[in-house]
């Protein structure tokens, strides 16, 4: 009889997981038999179909099977449009049985592909779950369908003096179950944290059909494990997000902004530094934005926050926002900063603009918020959505532009700009190369000379929007093999059959 110590019969245990990962029976396509059961207990105007009985033409469902980008694109024959938690358990039930994959989709705002199928997959389109349930005004806990617009809750909860943790660029079309997905991170998460944080519990249908009800509206709940934190960020491939419980923070009585011009980026970290030490608390917002990204913006009408003269020898700009609770106090805190940053002896700044009103306060986050429809305009864009230390922020941008010029790629008829900005307070740099066109030179170019770039200084090849179908490949860039293995075995046991979005995430 064969026997084995503790030590070897662990090393047999990792290598065995490291090759377990599930054979799954190939995934079918719908049927008309399918219709027929969706249509038992789903409206008719919640099943668009290009199949028999409804059959509509084909490019009925062009906005489902397309990102936003125009980069990935899917053959989706289905869309179904559920109403209540229990239709999408239906749903769902009867998918897993029929070994049809699923895609569930939201907003459909992300940049990874990951809400679009890579096949003939069904969408599952959250849009008709888009009720507030309940909201408590003295805790600020708000419980929502998954199907609720961003801009929606944001407006539903503002006369309740209270803001939703997370403030994005597309939040007038994006949907709190795709930004719980994706674990969105946004304009704001210096000052408010992530959503593993704020999303208190959450509703999900698993891929069994299985109702998952962990909606609970507690700040505290110790007992065992954590079991919503698998949800938040695995894009749907572990089931479908249908209600959210999120905390919602008191709304500030004050918010002010300032762009700076700066003649270096070796100047924004001192510059980080000085501003978090003088406005500590009120501290809601630190942007950064190359001088490419700048100009594109104001190129394409998001705004004009400095006079010609003003951006003359600015390498890069910033954006600081505050948010605080007596506007005196914050203003004088920001006049404060500015003085002490154009008078000191060697200035880290060429000069600034402070908001005066409302309409410039929005003005300054115009020009931040609007550089990504600034680049969609130039052309078509390759973005990386990635982290690394903010000392490498300009290094890994010209780094990215050189290598495409050493391969011939950088002109008017290839790739026309290669950009950076993002979000100095959690190290979250937007990579974009915007090109002509799409094209497999400049893809091969950019993988995985990018991630072998992320990856060289331990980054992650995803700080937002997640790994989607664009980045499967790239996860053990940032995930070990272990890591990799262990999610391979989450997958497995919540969905043997692999319905839910395959092809997103895991290869």
């Amino acid at each position: 009889m064969l026997s084995l110590s503790r030590c070897t019969a662990r090393s047999i245990s990792l290598r065995a997981l490291r090759a377990h990962h599930t054979q799954r029976p190939p995934l079918n396509s719908v049927t008309e038999h399918d219709l027929a059961h969706f249509a038992k207990f789903l409206d008719p105007p919640a099943i668009l179909s290009t199949l028999p009985p409804v059959s509509l033409p084909a490019d009925e469902l062009d906005q489902f099977n397309n990102d936003w980008m125009g980069k990935y694109h899917g053959s989706s024959t289905t869309v179904l449009k559920p109403k209540t938690t229990q239709q999408v358990s239906e749903i769902v039930k009867w998918c897993n049985e029929r070994c049809i994959g699923i895609v569930p989709q939201g907003g459909n705002t992300g940049l990874v592909g990951g809400s679009v199928p890579v096949k003939d997959e069904v969408i599952l389109s959250l849009a008709n779950m888009n009720k507030v349930r309940s909201f408590d005004p003295v805790s600020g806990i708000l419980v929502a369908d998954a199907g609720c617009i961003l801009q929606s809750l944001t407006d539903y909860v503002a006369p309740h003096n209270h803001i939703m943790p997370i403030d994005l660029g597309a939040k007038g079309s994006c949907q709190i179950g795709g930004n719980v997905a994706t674990n969105a991170g946004g304009l704001r998460l210096l000052r408010y944290g992530s959503l593993h944080g704020t999303v208190l519990g959450l509703e999900v249908v698993l891929p069994d059909g299985t109702i998952l009800d962990q909606l609970t509206t507690l700040r505290k709940d110790n007992t065992g494990y954590d079991l919503k934190q698998l949800f938040i960020g695995a894009e749907g491939t572990l089931g479908v997000i249908t209600g959210v419980s999120i905390l919602t923070p008191p709304a500030p009585q004050a918010s002010n902004n300032v762009i700076l011009a700066l003649p270096s980026f070796k100047n924004v970290l001192p510059l980080y530094e000085i501003v978090k030490r003088q406005l500590s608390e009120i501290l809601s917002a630190f942007e950064f934005i190359d001088r490419t990204a700048y100009d594109l913006a104001v190129k394409h009408g998001q705004g004009r926050a400095l006079s010609d003269q003003e951006v003359e020898g600015a390498e890069c700009f910033v954006l600081v926002e505050t948010s605080g609770g007596r506007r005196e106090h914050d203003e004088e805190k920001l006049a404060d900063l500015l003085e002490s940053l154009l008078e000191a002896e060697k200035p880290l700044i060429n000069t600034g603009v402070l908001a005066q009103s409302p309409a410039q306060f929005a003005s300054l986050w115009a020009l931040r918020e609007g550089v990504t429809e600034a680049v969609s305009k130039e052309g078509k864009p390759y973005k990386y959505d990635i982290s690394v230390p903010l000392s490498t922020f300009q290094e890994v941008v010209d780094g990215t532009r050189e290598h495409l010029r050493s391969k011939g790629l950088l002109g008017d008829h290839a790739v026309k700009h290669v950009i950076g900005y993002g979000h100095v307070g959690d190290g979250n740099l937007h990579l974009n190369i915007v090109a002509e066109s799409y094209t497999p030179e400049i893809q091969d170019a950019l993988e995985p000379y990018v991630y072998e770039v992320v990856a060289s200084h331990r980054g992650s090849v995803s700080a937002e929007h997640g790994i989607g179908a664009m980045k499967t490949h790239a996860l053990h860039y940032s995930k070990s093999d272990v890591s990799i293995a262990w999610m391979k075995k989450i997958k497995d046991l919540f969905d043997p059959h692999g319905i839910m979005n395959p092809g997103k995430v895991l290869e």
